[in-house]
């Protein structure tokens, strides 16, 4: 009888100031599915491979960074990862904690919050190779498109390890 009159009176506070109930259906599954297209990115920039890389991605994105705020195509976007991965050799570029992953009220928009340790070498221009031994953080920003997730945008910044500064 207690449970009854719980419910209900939960029921009515619900309806008095408007709370709403959601489904889960969004939770587990959309948060694997965007670890797992991160991982992707993460492993795209270790293997060199710019095309597993834009086949994450929607064609024109929004990117914050070094106080710029951009809109590359992928044409764009091809171009400069061909350029920055060819010259880079990464001896690590791994998460330094576990991604922070929202998912929408409504299913269709989902960010990861990433801290990534990247380390190697690049090499600009025919130059001999400089190391590479940095922190980036960064949010990249999801939206559904039907069954599956691609990045629309990201914001990152970068903190040179002591060794750089």
């Amino acid at each position: 009888m207690f449970g009854a009159v719980a419910r209900r009176a939960a029921f009515g506070v619900c309806l008095a100031t408007g709370c709403r109930f959601h489904a889960a259906r969004h939770s587990d599954a959309d948060r694997n599915a965007l670890l797992r297209t991160h991982e992707q990115i993460l492993a795209a920039h270790r293997a060199g491979d710019v095309e597993a890389w834009l086949a994450l991605e929607i064609d024109e994105q929004v990117v914050a960074g070094r106080g710029e705020i951009t809109f590359p195509t992928k044409a764009e976007r091809r171009e400069s990862l061909q350029r920055y991965l060819s010259a880079a050799h990464f001896t690590s570029y791994r998460d330094l904690r576990a991604p922070i992953v929202r998912v929408s009220d409504d299913g269709s928009l989902g960010w990861v919050i990433a801290q990534v340790e990247v380390t190697g070498t690049l090499a600009r221009d025919g130059e001999l190779p400089e190391p590479i031994d940095d922190v980036w953080a960064w949010i990249e920003l999801y939206e559904r498109k039907g069954d599956r997730w691609q990045l629309i945008g990201n914001v990152s910044s970068a903190r040179p390890s002591h060794a750089n500064r």
